[in-house]
């Protein structure tokens, strides 16, 4: 992502941002000639403790010198998350990793990684990298979504598949929310690794394969590690509940663990069992 592509996003996000707060939560007048949802921009401005121009100037994506406390100033008055305070952060001061733009080594899953997927085998485990692409996953797994064994490598995309395969959109009841949830953890890679082009890359494809893509990508938040609970309509074991919890694995090649636990009050785990046991 270059500096103007950047700068871009920037203004993208903190006009997301600022149309998501109500006036009325700042004791501010609602009104009747508001044009936009949310608050203006002078009065993100005054809560920041900022200038108008200069918050506009920063919010059209200007190049302008800006410091981590008037960022800060910036994050609090519209009232962002930890997740949503990093993103800002990486997008105004190019902090992300810097990461290379030469082609990756191929991701190896450690032994101790592979032995804690095996030993989860009544919860659906899915370990990917940090462009969301599928890189190991266990028997559960396989279950429950899909035989990924199956799929060629190349388009193994967390992402891609959610709006390519008619399995996911049939499986999760909530398509949509299920989306959101990898959206916002995609936006933190996102805003981490700026300098990245295979990420704008990757959404320009996105936003002309699927008419259903950008606004969803729109609308997702910023999410690092997500805990929620998602329920599947599966084809052959009915209704499943699932907790998903994501974990980040130390290490180089900054993978993702998500684990898909079986909600305690329901038949999901006995389902999953019976389900692996018929193959």
């Amino acid at each position: 992502m270059n500096h103007q592509t950047r700068r871009q996003v920037l203004s993208a996000f903190l006009k997301a941002q600022r149309a998501k707060l109500q006036p009325e939560a700042f004791g501010l007048p609602a009104g009747q000639r508001r044009r936009t949802p949310g608050l203006r921009r002078e009065e993100v401005a005054q809560l920041a403790g900022v200038s108008t121009t200069w918050y506009t100037w920063l919010e059209q994506g200007r190049d302008i010198q800006v410091s981590a406390s008037v960022l800060e100033c910036i994050a609090g008055a519209l009232r962002l998350t930890l997740d949503e305070r990093n993103y800002l952060y990486a997008l105004a001061m190019d902090t992300g990793s810097g990461a290379s733009l030469q082609p990756e080594a191929p991701v190896e899953i450690s032994q101790p990684l592979q032995r804690i997927m095996h030993e989860l085998r009544n919860c659906p485990v899915i370990i990917s990298d940090r462009r969301c692409r599928i890189v190991g996953w266990n028997e559960a797994a396989s279950h429950v979504f899909l035989d990924f064994e199956r799929i060629p490598a190349e388009q193994r995309n967390m992402i891609q598949l959610l709006f390519e395969r008619k399995e996911f959109r049939r499986l999760a009841v909530n398509w949509e929310h299920f989306v959101r949830e990898f959206l916002a953890i995609f936006r933190v890679y996102y805003g981490q690794y700026v300098e990245d082009e295979w990420y704008e890359q990757f959404l320009n494809t996105m936003r002309e394969k699927h008419a259903d893509f950008n606004p969803l990508w729109e609308r997702s938040g910023v999410r690092a590690a997500p805990e929620v609970v998602l329920e599947f309509r599966h084809a052959k074991a009915g209704r499943m509940l699932f907790h998903l919890t994501s974990l980040q694995v130390q290490g180089e090649a900054d993978l993702r663990c998500s684990i898909y636990t079986p909600a305690p009050d329901s038949a999901t785990e006995s389902k999953l069992q019976q389900l692996m046991g018929s193959r």
